[in-house]
C-alpha cells in the first residue's frame, strides 16, 4: 500500500455527490437537445427540400429503369427505353428546377397568367379532334410527335397554384379577402372551369388533386368554415354523381381492400399491388428481382411502381420513400408558415398540398386503402408530363425558403462574394431583428372578426 511522506496511509476522499435538485447529465436529452436546434435553423427546410427532392427523383429513376425493362421488352424496345425517356425528362426538369429557384418572387408572380392562359388553351386542344389523344380511356393527351406526348392537365395543378396564390395575395393587400365573394370569386369559378376540361377526358384522378388544390387555398386565405364546408359539399355531390354514373369508377371504389381479382379481374391491379408488397418482406427480393412486373401488375413503373418498390426493397425501401415525402412536406409546410409574404405562403401551401395529396392518393391506392386513380407518385412515378411541372414546383418552394431573411443570412455566411466578411453578413441579420413565428391561418384570418367563424 503506498504511503504519504508521513508514513500514514493515504485519506480516500468520498466522491463529490452532485447537489440536490441538479439533474444529471442525459446523453438521451442531450442528443435530443443536439437534433431539436440542428432542426430548428435556418436551412434546415432548404436543405429538406433540395435533399428530399433529388433523393426521391433519383431513386425514381433506378425504379423506374428495374420496373419498366419487362414493359419495353414485351412491346418489342429496348430495355432501357422508358429509362432513358424519364432521365432526358429529368434533364429538362433540373433546368425547370433550377431556373424557378433562382427566380425572384415577381417574377413568379408575373408568370402566373400565362402559365394559366397557357395551360388552358392547351387543354382545350386536347379535346379538338385530330390533336388530343387518348390513353387508357382518358382524353387528356397531345402527341408532340414520334413517341413524345404531353398532358396538359398537369400544367394546369401548376397554372391554379401560382393564379390563386397571386389572386388571393393582391386581394389580402387590399383587405378585400374579409368578404366571402372576394374570396370564391373569381379562384373557384376558374378553379372550376380547370375541372370541367379535365373531366371532359374522363381523368377524374388530377381532378380530385386540383379540388384538393383549391381546397388547400382556400384554408391558408382564412375562409370561413362555412364557406369551406359548403364549397366542400359542392365538391363531394358533383363527385358522387360522377363516380355513380361511371361503371369502371363504381369498380375501383369496390376494390378498396380486396384480396381476390374477383369477377371477370376486375380487381387484378389491386389485388397483385397488395402480392407485390407481402412478397417484399423486410429488405425485399433485391433490385430487379421483382416477379410481379413479369407482366402481372399492369402499370408497373407509372402508378403501381410503390408496389415494385416494396418487392425488391421491402419495407425498408417503402419506408425510405414515405420518410422523404413526409420531410419534403414539412419542409414545405414550414416555408409557408414561416414567412411574411402572403405570395409566398399561398403559392408554398399549394405546391405542398399538392405533392403530399398526389403521394398520399396514390400510396393509399396500392395500400389497398383508397380507389384507384391513376395518379403518378410525385417524382418517383414514370411520366415526363407529370415529372416537369412537379420539378418546376419545387424550384418554387427552394426559391422561397432561400428568400427567407435568415437562411439568406446563413447562405450568404457559408459563401462569403468578393471578400464580403463574414462579421458584416452576421450585422445585417442581427439588424434584420426578431421574427414572428406565426401559424399560416393566424396570420391570414388576423384581419376577421372573431365571431364570423
Amino acid at each position: 500500500m503506498p504511503t504519504s511522506r508521513t508514513g500514514r496511509p493515504p485519506v480516500r476522499r468520498a466522491g463529490r455527490r452532485p447537489a440536490a435538485g441538479v439533474p444529471r447529465d442525459n446523453p438521451v436529452r442531450r442528443l435530443f437537445t443536439r437534433a431539436r436546434k440542428a432542426w430548428d435553423r435556418p436551412l434546415t427546410a432548404y436543405y429538406l427540400i433540395l435533399g428530399g427532392s433529388l433523393l426521391i427523383t433519383v431513386l425514381g429513376l433506378v425504379m423506374v429503369y428495374s420496373a419498366s425493362q419487362i414493359t419495353a421488352l414485351q412491346l418489342s424496345l429496348p430495355g432501357s427505353y422508358f429509362f432513358r425517356k424519364q432521365f432526358l425528362a429529368a434533364l429538362i426538369g433540373g433546368v425547370l428546377l433550377l431556373a424557378a429557384s433562382r427566380m425572384p418572387v415577381k417574377l413568379h408572380r408575373a408568370l402566373a397568367y400565362p402559365i394559366l392562359a397557357g395551360a388552358v388553351f392547351m387543354m382545350v386542344l386536347v379535346q379538338v379532334p385530330g390533336i388530343g389523344m387518348s390513353v387508357n380511356g382518358n382524353q387528356n393527351w397531345i402527341s408532340l410527335g414520334g413517341s413524345f406526348q404531353i398532358q396538359p392537365s398537369e400544367f394546369g395543378k401548376l397554372a391554379l397554384v401560382l393564379w390563386g396564390a397571386d389572386l388571393l395575395a393582391r386581394k389580402q393587400d387590399k383587405r378585400l379577402l374579409t368578404q366571402w365573394k372576394h374570396m370564391l370569386v373569381p379562384l373557384v369559378p376558374v378553379a372550376f372551369m380547370l375541372l370541367g376540361l379535365i373531366m371532359l377526358g374522363g381523368d377524374m384522378g388530377t381532378a380530385i388533386i386540383l379540388t384538393a388544390i383549391l381546397f388547400g387555398l382556400l384554408w391558408l386565405a382564412g375562409a370561413p368554415t362555412r364557406l369551406f364546408v359548403g364549397v366542400l359539399s359542392v365538391a363531394l355531390s358533383i363527385g358522387f354523381v360522377l363516380i355513380k354514373t361511371s361503371p369502371n369508377r363504381m369498380s375501383r371504389l369496390a376494390c378498396i381492400g380486396a384480396t381476390e381479382p374477383g369477377p371477370n379481374d376486375t380487381c387484378w391491379q389491386a389485388v397483385h399491388g397488395i402480392y407485390a408488397l407481402a412478397s417484399g418482406g423486410l429488405f425485399g427480393s433485391g433490385l430487379g428481382a421483382s416477379v410481379e412486373k413479369w407482366g402481372q401488375l399492369p402499370e408497373a413503373h407509372t402508378d403501381f411502381i410503390f408496389a415494385i418498390t416494396g418487392e425488391e426493397l421491402g419495407l425498408a425501401g417503402t419506408l425510405s420513400v414515405l420518410a422523404l415525402f413526409a420531410a419534403l412536406g414539412y419542409a414545405g409546410i414550414r416555408v409557408a408558415g414561416r414567412t411574411e409574404d402572403p405570395f409566398v405562403r399561398y403559392a408554398a401551401g399549394g405546391v405542398t398540398t399538392w405533392i403530399t395529396a398526389q403521394a398520399v392518393i396514390n400510396i393509399g391506392a396500392v395500400l389497398g386503402l383508397l380507389p384507384i386513380a391513376g395518379v403518378p407518385l410525385p417524382l418517383f412515378s414514370y411520366g415526363g408530363s407529370a415529372l416537369l411541372p412537379t420539378m418546376f414546383a419545387i424550384g418554387l418552394l427552394i426559391a422561397f425558403a432561400r428568400d427567407d431573411p435568415a437562411a439568406r443570412a446563413a447562405l450568404a455566411m457559408r459563401q462569403p462574394r468578393f471578400g464580403r466578411k463574414r462579421g458584416a453578413v452576421r450585422e445585417s441579420a442581427r439588424a434584420a431583428g426578431p421574427r414572428r413565428w406565426n401559424t399560416m391561418r393566424r396570420r391570414a384570418s388576423a384581419a376577421r372578426s372573431s365571431g364570423e367563424r
